[in-house]
């Protein structure tokens, strides 16, 4: 069954994008939990297998069906193009006990038997409990399986914002769906998520869309929030597939004329990055990044691109060709 966003006049001129590092904690929770979803994350999971084993993910997990409702306030639209892990979180803590009490049973209800288990019913018992409780391990999961990598995620998805920012002002919105993900469709103002298990429409009644690329969400695209939240659809990130993989060194011909860590800046620069995701990711220093940068910018070999508070730097035409991709 689809899922259909209509919009309005308004609504096109009102679709943003959001980065939101509580939809990455969300996201490696249920990854940890479903092998269908692994198959890109597998250095992680070995990477973050004794930090997960020392975290209780069971009550997170009840609220996870794998066909159904995952409750909104656990992981809301982002508020802003890239919000912190603690505004997150303090957002899901002020949530209203008796909202959280309707989005919980709701989602219990979805996994046979979840809502009669001993932490399914505390959770409709004690709801303002509940959320602190799911709060609170949200914060630790996010501690034990995000933040160290943090980074190296926030690069990719800042990366696919920049992409699909400039596909929205070279396309407009057909352009930018076109591509989005193969379960999605665009059509007469209305943007159609196809095979689902339940059917849902919503007039986005001029407050627009939220677009959030997710690291953790492949295979799927999650959408279906229901007012007060803005209508959100959150994909697959591009550049996931090279996401665990150590950065790729120039080649000897390369090293010889802009130097080893030039030519490897350049060589992996294959989507935009920071340059904090660079310093983390060939461990150098921000400053001597900072200095590469520079020197290959004014070389002509990248360009740079400011979106929010960030600077992305990618390759010009020439840079490409230089590293023979």
């Amino acid at each position: 069954m689809p899922f259909h966003l209509r919009f309005g006049p308004d609504d096109l001129l009102r679709c943003r994008f959001g980065i939101s590092p509580l939809w990455e904690v969300a996201g490696a929770v249920r990854t940890l939990k479903e092998t269908r979803l692994q198959a890109y994350h597998v250095p992680w999971l070995r990477q973050t297998e004794a930090a997960a084993r020392e975290l209780d993910l069971t009550p997170l997990w009840l609220l996870m069906p794998r066909r159904g409702h995952i409750p909104d306030f656990l992981c809301p639209p982002p508020g802003g193009p890239l919000a912190s892990i603690e505004e997150e979180l303090a957002r899901m803590r002020a949530t209203d006990p008796g909202a959280a009490r309707d989005d919980l049973a709701r989602s219990l209800a979805d996994t046979p038997g979840a809502a009669d288990t001993p932490q399914g019913r505390a959770m409709l018992a004690d709801p303002a409990r509940a959320v602190r409780e799911l709060a609170d391990l949200h914060e630790r999961a996010w501690h034990a399986l995000i933040a160290p990598y943090w980074p190296r995620l926030r690069a990719v998805l800042e990366a696919d914002v920049a992409f699909r920012a400039r596909r929205l002002a070279d396309d407009g919105l057909t352009g930018l769906f076109a591509d989005l993900h193969p379960s999605l469709s665009w059509a007469n103002g209305t943007l159609t998520l196809h095979r689902r298990t339940t059917e849902h429409d919503r007039d986005l009644g001029g407050d627009g869309l939220v677009l959030a690329p997710s690291v953790f969400v492949w295979p799927d695209v999650a959408s279906g929030f229901d007012p007060p939240w803005q209508g959100t659809v959150v994909y697959p990130a591009r550049g996931i597939g090279g996401l665990w993989q150590a950065p790729r060194a120039g080649s000897e011909t390369l090293e010889r004329l802009l130097g080893a860590n030039r030519a490897a800046i350049l060589a992996g620069l294959g989507e935009p990055a920071t340059t904090t995701a660079l310093a983390h990711r060939h461990g150098l220093a921000l400053s001597s990044v900072s200095s590469h940068l520079s020197v290959l910018r004014d070389a002509g070999l990248l360009t740079s691109r400011r979106y929010s508070h960030q600077v992305l730097y990618e390759r010009t035409p020439l840079g490409t060709a230089l590293t023979g991709d």
